[in-house]
C-alpha cells in the first residue's frame, strides 16, 4: 500500500514554458546527439529501493519529449504511487546526456538522460514534482545544506563481485576467482573487467579515481573521485547498469548483493563526505582544532551517530545487508568514531586540508544512493544544527572484542537484522522528514513485508540441526 501525499505550494514548479536559454540548450543537445548519430535515447530514473527504471524512445522524438516529457504508469514502479494515481511523466534533464560506449560500435548506439518525476495531472495547470521521486529527495537536502552555506561532496567506494556464468548466461554460484586484496593476474580474473569499467566510465566523464581486487574471492572495487553529492547519485544509476553490461560482455554476471559468500568478506560502500563553503573552503579542517579537525566536523559526525541506528534501515536496506555488520569481517557493527582506526563506524582519514573528510562505513551497494545520501547529509546536518558532541575517538579494535567487553565499555552497536532496523527508523523523526510521509510509509510497507515473509522461512541451517532438536 504506498500513499501520494506531501504535494504543497513549496512543491509546485513554474508552468513548463521553454525559455529562450533552454530553447538554446535544447538545440546544442540535438546537435549533439545528431552528431553522435544516436539511435535511441533511454530515460532512466529510480525506483524506491535503487532500480534502474528506463523508458527508450527513438532519437527522433527528443525535441517533443524534452518538451512534454514521456507518461509512466506509477502504480507499476516499487514504491511509486496507487493504481488510482498512476498518471505521471518522466521529464528529461538535458544537462544530463551521455552516451553509452558499449553501443557505439552498432546500429543500436544508445544514449541516456535522467529523468524528473511529475504528476502527469497538472500538465495544464503547472508542474508538481513527485515527491517520492529518490532524486528529488536528495536535491531537497542538498537544499537545505545550501541554505546552510554549505556543498555536500562525497567520495564513494563501490564494491561488487563477479562471478562465473554458464552457457546459457546465467550467474553460477561460483566466484570468478581466488584472488585476495589488490591482487593481480593470474589469480585476479576480474582485472581486465576492471579496466574495461574504469576506461568506459573516464570516457563517460565519470573521473573514476582507482580500481583493484578486494579481499574476498571476485570481489571488486571501484571508487569515485570526490564531487558533489547529486552528480555523484546521478552517475551511480548508470554505473551499476553498466557494470554489469560490461561483465556480461566478459561472461561474468556482477551484483551488487552485500554478501553473496557465507564465509568471506561483504561488498560496502564506504562514503567520504565533507561540507564545503560557499567559496569552497572544506569547513572540516581546522588547524588548530582538536584532531585537526572543526567544530562543524565534530559536530557532523555526532549527527551520524546520534541517527545511525535510525538510519540503518536505509543505508543497509537488505535482509542480506546484516549478514555483512557481524564481527570478524572488518564490517563495522559498534557506533564509534575513530581517526584511522577501521573498526569504527565513522573513521576519519589521516588527510588535512581539502582533503578533511570522514568515512561512513556502514553502507553497501545493494541501496538506493539517493536515499542513502540524503539521510546521511540530514543527520550530520540536524548534528551542526544542535552541536552534538561525538565524544572521544575510540581507537581500540573493536572486532577484537567479544560481546561483554563491548557492553562493558558502553559502547552500542547497530541493529542486527533488518527487522530490528525497520522498528528504529518506525520511531525516527529524522527519517520521516527527509524522506517524506509518502516515501516512509511506502519503504516501511515494502521491507517489513520482506521480513514478514523472511521470518516464515525455514532455513537448511535449521533443518540440519531438527534431529537434534527433536
Amino acid at each position: 500500500m504506498c500513499f501520494r501525499k506531501d504535494i504543497s505550494p513549496r512543491n509546485r514548479c513554474l508552468k513548463n514554458v521553454i525559455s529562450k536559454h533552454s530553447e538554446d540548450h535544447v538545440k546544442e543537445l540535438l546537435k549533439r546527439v545528431a552528431l553522435d548519430r544516436v539511435k535511441f535515447i533511454e530515460l532512466q530514473f529510480s525506483d524506491l529501493l535503487g532500480s534502474v527504471k528506463s523508458v527508450t524512445i527513438p532519437a527522433r522524438r527528443l525535441e517533443m519529449v524534452l518538451r512534454d516529457g514521456v507518461y509512466i504508469d506509477g502504480s507499476s514502479i516499487l514504491g511509486y504511487s496507487t493504481v488510482n494515481e498512476s498518471d505521471m511523466r518522466a521529464k528529461p534533464i538535458a544537462g544530463s546526456y551521455l552516451t553509452y560506449p558499449w553501443t557505439l560500435n552498432g546500429e543500436r548506439r544508445t544514449g541516456r538522460l535522467l529523468c524528473t518525476i511529475y504528476d502527469a495531472s497538472t500538465r495544464d495547470t503547472g508542474e508538481d514534482r513527485f515527491t517520492g521521486d529518490p532524486r528529488y529527495i536528495l536535491e531537497r537536502q542538498l537544499e537545505r545544506a545550501k541554505d546552510m552555506g554549505f556543498s555536500y561532496q562525497i567520495g564513494p567506494e563501490i564494491e561488487f563481485f563477479l562471478f562465473d556464468t554458464d552457457g546459457d548466461d546465467r550467474p553460477q554460484r561460483r566466484p570468478s576467482d581466488q584472488g585476495g586484496y589488490f591482487d593481480l593476474i593470474p589469480k585476479d580474473r576480474g582485472e581486465d573487467v576492471r579496466k574495461d569499467i574504469m576506461g568506459t566510465f573516464d570516457a563517460m566523464g565519470f573521473d573514476v579515481e582507482a580500481s583493484h581486487h578486494e579481499v574476498a574471492p571476485g570481489q571488486q572495487e571501484i571508487a569515485l573521485r570526490y564531487s558533489d553529492a547529486l552528480t555523484v547519485a546521478d552517475r551511480m544509476t548508470t554505473m551499476k547498469l553498466g557494470i554489469r553490461t560490461i561483465a556480461k560482455q566478459h561472461d561474468m554476471h556482477a551484483t551488487f548483493m552485500p554478501k553473496p559468500l557465507e564465509d568471506a568478506y561483504g561488498s560496502a560502500m564506504h562514503v567520504h563526505q565533507s561540507l564545503v563553503d560557499e567559496n569552497g573552503a572544506n569547513v572540516f579542517d581546522d588547524p588548530d582544532g582538536k584532531y585537526g579537525l572543526s567544530e562543524t566536523a565534530l559536530h557532523f559526525i555526532g549527527g551520524l551517530l546520534a541517527h545511525a541506528k535510525e538510519t540503518c534501515a536505509i543505508l543497509t536496506s537488505h535482509i542480506n545487508s546484516y549478514r555483512r555488520l557481524i564481527p570478524g569481517y572488518e564490517a563495522p557493527f559498534c557506533l564509534t568514531w575513530a581517526n584511522r582506526n577501521r573498526s569504527a563506524l565513522i573513521r576519519v582519514p589521516a588527510g588535512r586540508g581539502n582533503s578533511t573528510r570522514v568515512e561512513h562505513r556502514n553502507p553497501d551497494p545493494a541501496g538506493n544512493q539517493y536515499l542513502q545520501f540524503a539521510v546521511m547529509l540530514a543527520a550530520g546536518l540536524d548534528g551542526v544544527e544542535k552541536g552534538m558532541d561525538p565524544g572521544d575517538p575510540f581507537e581500540e579494535d573493536t572486532y577484537a572484542m567479544d560481546r561483554w567487553q563491548i557492553a562493558e565499555k558502553g559502547i552500542g552497536t547497530l541493529p542486527e537484522d533488518l527487522g530490528n532496523a525497520l522498528s528504529y527508523m518506525r520511531g525516527s523523526e529524522l527519517v520521516r522528514d527527509v524522506l517524506g510521509q509518502h516515501t516512509f510509509d511506502s519503504f516501511l510497507h515494502v521491507k517489513d513485508a520482506q521480513w514478514d515473509r523472511f521470518r516464515r522461512h525455514v532455513t537448511a541451517f535449521e533443518l540440519e540441526g531438527c534431529i537434534e532438536v527433536i
